[in-house]
């Protein structure tokens, strides 16, 4: 194991001053080194591509720059890897956390990513090599990665193993430049200053207001699926794990099969940065039987809580150009309630901005994703043909 700051600062002392990327926990103790530098700069990207991007534009003004993504984020990176830094020959260094490792147990939406990371890699004609865990291999392995870089333009990568970097403590109150402490409120929404709503709070009265003969609640991967699952485990709610940004686009599929069926997404503000494409899709395609509620805390929280760009964002602002008829915006708990008794002819949708903090040992959800995929369908499969309309109670 070795620590964040002895890698870094032999990255900085190569020309590495830049970094960007989206979190895992892996990654933590980097992110929060970085952060507290102030020789260094981090920039939270959306997804892992933008992030990829971002490398390529500080390569193009003479930098060097360091994208950090987990191995799922290869996916979302494939098309600027192999079509900006391939093509142009933009060289940039890749730290990948290995998820998923064979040999190293994991959640499940790790397995087969974790089994292809090197192939990934290795199609995308980008070398790999471990990431050091002793601090006598830090620079050995940084100059290997310079040497590929400087003499081919190309990317080079570290794939970053379980339990190799310290832990590294964030500050209170440290955030990327340019991201405010708080968001102003587009609205006067009642809820006493400092004193935003819980997330449970919040998921306490979705259910409340999503009976199970009549919706389906599909929650975002993180805590907001695992603290759902802990208050009411019922058979009309999913889970998503991985997948992070997809919830909404997952619940309008759903919500245009099944018109009988109130479709509730709930969104997380990080995963909807990852994938704002979708509210355009939303927008022009989304029933009124299609609940989008975003629970924003401004971080990512189960990777650590590093900050995300949300407080620079009214999502309503975005939901309503898109062409969602009803897009909120607000810190009272009270706007879930009024969003899912909103008539639309479209798509509903809620920016709620809430605290941060989770409960201790929250539990994972004792169902596995292919068991509550299955449980809902069945589910579902018992409702058929009742207008969604004539539904009492939503």
């Amino acid at each position: 194991m070795i620590a964040a700051e002895t890698f870094v600062d032999e990255a900085r002392a190569r020309g590495f001053a830049w970094y960007t990327g989206v979190p895992c926990s892996y990654l933590t103790p980097f992110i929060n080194y970085v952060l507290q530098a102030d020789h260094l700069r981090y920039l939270s990207a959306a997804n892992e591509g933008d992030a990829v991007a971002i490398s390529a534009g500080v390569t193009l003004g003479g930098g060097r720059a360091v994208t950090m993504l987990q191995n799922s984020g290869l996916g979302n990176a494939v098309s600027p890897l192999t079509s900006l830094t391939w093509t142009f020959r933009v060289p940039q260094l890749l730290i990948v956390t290995w998820r998923g490792e064979p040999g190293n147990p994991d959640e499940p939406q790790h397995e087969l990513m974790g089994r292809i990371t090197p192939q990934m890699l290795e199609t995308m004609e980008i070398p790999w090599a471990d990431f050091p865990s002793e601090d006598a291999a830090v620079g050995p392995a940084l100059d290997a990665a310079v040497a590929h870089m400087d003499s081919t333009g190309r990317p080079y990568a570290l794939v970053m193993h379980k339990g190799t970097v310290a832990p590294y403590a964030l500050r209170d109150g440290v955030r990327p430049p340019g991201v405010p402490g708080a968001a102003p409120a587009p609205e006067a929404s009642g809820a006493p200053a400092g004193a935003l709503p819980t997330r449970r709070e919040a998921l306490q009265r979705v259910i409340d207001r999503t009976p199970e003969g009549s919706t389906a609640v599909l929650a975002s991967t993180g805590y907001c699926g695992r603290e759902l699952s802990a208050l009411a485990d019922r058979p009309n709610q999913l889970y998503m794990v991985g997948s992070m940004g997809c919830v909404a686009l997952l619940a309008l599929g759903l919500a245009l099969a099944r018109p009988d069926v109130h479709v509730v997404a709930l969104d997380g503000d990080g995963a909807a940065l990852m994938r704002m494409g979708a509210f355009a899709t939303l927008g022009t395609y989304g029933p009124p039987n299609l609940t989008h509620l975003l629970l924003d805390n401004g971080a990512h929280e189960s990777t650590g809580g590093q900050a995300t760009v949300s407080p620079n964002v009214s999502f309503a602002g975005v939901a309503a150009a898109c062409g969602y008829p009803v897009a909120l915006e607000g810190d009272d708990p009270g706007l879930v309630d009024a969003l899912l008794e909103a008539a639309a002819e479209g798509p509903r949708f809620a920016r709620l901005r809430i605290g941060t903090g989770t409960p201790k040992d929250l539990p994972r959800p004792t169902v596995t994703p292919p068991e509550v995929a299955r449980r809902l369908m069945s589910h579902l499969a018992e409702r058929v043909g009742v207008p969604f309309a004539a539904e009492p109670g939503r």
